[in-house]
């Protein structure tokens, strides 16, 4: 049965960023630029990829209104993150967890529920951005207009060249 909900806003992509914040990680000497891509992330959520993916999800997902309304009253959906990951070329998320308040309100099997839940929307959101919103063309490779190489290599062109492998 699917979930009857609205859609709820899409997340503020506001991650931990500064790299010191991480224990293994030393403070940077000067600050670098977030190169997760959360603000672009966030604006093609905004313009329907977080609606298409929340719908998609509500059909699939075994919350019910009930456990829906604990996700809502405890701000998990604005817990989020998703991000450019430019290690892997691919969408990452963080699927938030409840609060040690909500897990005194709900048993365990509802707590794992809820968060195994949160988890596979943000997969769904994850997917839908990559497969329906980032779309990669052969030439430029990557899913942002930067992530172009400065020249990008055209097999047509070696070939009206004479040039051979």
């Amino acid at each position: 049965m699917a979930l009857d909900v609205s859609v709820p806003d899409p997340p503020s992509l506001h991650g931990p960023q500064p790299r010191g914040e991480y224990q293994a990680i030393d403070d940077p000497e000067e600050e670098v630029e977030d190169d997760y891509r959360r603000e672009e992330v966030e604006r093609i959520l905004a313009d329907g990829a977080w609606h298409d993916a929340f719908e998609e999800w509500t059909t699939q997902t075994g919350l019910t209104a009930a456990d829906f309304e604990v996700v809502v009253e405890h701000d998990l959906v604005e817990a989020f993150d998703f991000y450019w990951d430019p290690a892997t070329d691919e969408v990452g998320y963080r699927a938030p967890a409840l609060s040690d308040e909500a897990r005194g309100e709900l048993d365990a099997e509802d707590v794992d529920e809820i968060e195994s839940e949160l988890d596979a929307l943000g997969r769904v959101v994850s997917e839908m951005l990559e497969n329906d919103y980032l779309l990669r063309d052969d030439e430029t490779f990557g899913f942002f207009d930067d992530d172009a190489p400065e020249e990008t290599f055209d097999y047509d062109d070696r070939e009206q060249s004479g040039d051979s492998p």
